[in-house]
């Protein structure tokens, strides 16, 4: 890449306008973005139990189904209320969706994983009844650890994550050696990533091409999903925030120090 070029970054988010919106950030960047849907929403229609002592989310678009933002794609039709539960929430964008809703948020880990949130709760939820409501795609980290520390466990899967049909433009580019970057935001991310270069057959080309490239993370469990299978990370921002990770990809991909905040 020149130093007069826009740096190529894909990007992996639904496209339900979340896609958009991340093209439309790396843009303002200056970046080139390759925008890949490598995930799809399918909402199960389902709500947390209301007699909880405890209700975890884990995602923003958790949030939004649950709030009745979405009953028009498949989502729940009424609203879901918390009334007396603890309701936690991992990682600021979660939390941030659970007060643009007028939810309350009483526990946000200091370490935005399913890890962290154990932690968090672990000297206080025995004995507990504990929902935790979020995709069909969640680490079994949270389950297993709150379960050890006495909690009385449900899951409510608010919703399924696939890969669309069409998906997988980035792999072919990365394997033609034409990607500068790669903004991965779960560990999913990644594995989609690598399914869809497994079916166009350019797997190990694409590898080679991810590891020219900048690949950036959202948190450790992405990091240690790349790691086993190959893909060496080069950027984890301090926070688990998409933005965040867009300006440290971009920073590094095209060797600029003074990086635009996209404001």
């Amino acid at each position: 890449m020149s130093a007069a070029d826009r740096p190529r970054i894909a990007v992996f988010r639904p496209p339900d306008g979340r896609l958009a919106a991340a093209a439309e950030l790396l843009e303002s960047l200056g970046a080139d973005p390759v925008a890949d849907p490598m995930l799809t929403v399918d909402p199960t229609g389902d709500v947390p139990r209301s007699d909880a002592d405890y209700v975890v989310f884990t995602s923003k678009t958790g949030v939004e189904l649950v709030a009745g933002e979405r009953a028009e794609e498949g989502g729940p039709d009424e609203r879901w209320e918390a009334g007396d539960a603890t309701v936690c929430a991992i990682g600021e964008s979660t939390a941030d969706a659970l007060r643009d809703h007028d939810y309350p948020v009483d526990r946000v880990p200091a370490e935005f994983s399913s890890a962290g949130l154990v932690e968090a709760l672990e000297d206080e939820v025995d004995g507990a009844r504990v929902e935790v409501a979020r995709s069909d795609h969640g680490s079994a980290v949270l389950l297993t650890g709150l379960e050890d520390a006495g909690a009385y466990l449900h899951e409510t899967v608010l919703y399924r994550l696939e890969r669309p049909a069409d998906a997988g433009e980035s792999a072919e580019v990365a394997a033609a050696g034409n990607l500068d970057g790669a903004v991965f935001t779960s560990s999913l991310t990644v594995r989609h990533f690598l399914a869809a270069a497994d079916e166009r057959d350019v797997r190990e080309e694409a590898l080679d091409g991810l590891a020219d490239a900048v690949v950036g993370v959202i948190g450790d469990p992405t990091a240690e999903t790349a790691a086993d299978a190959g893909v060496a990370v080069d950027v984890i921002p301090e926070t688990a925030d998409f933005e965040a990770l867009a300006e440290a990809v971009v920073e590094a991909a095209s060797g600029d120090d003074t990086v635009s905040d996209g404001v």
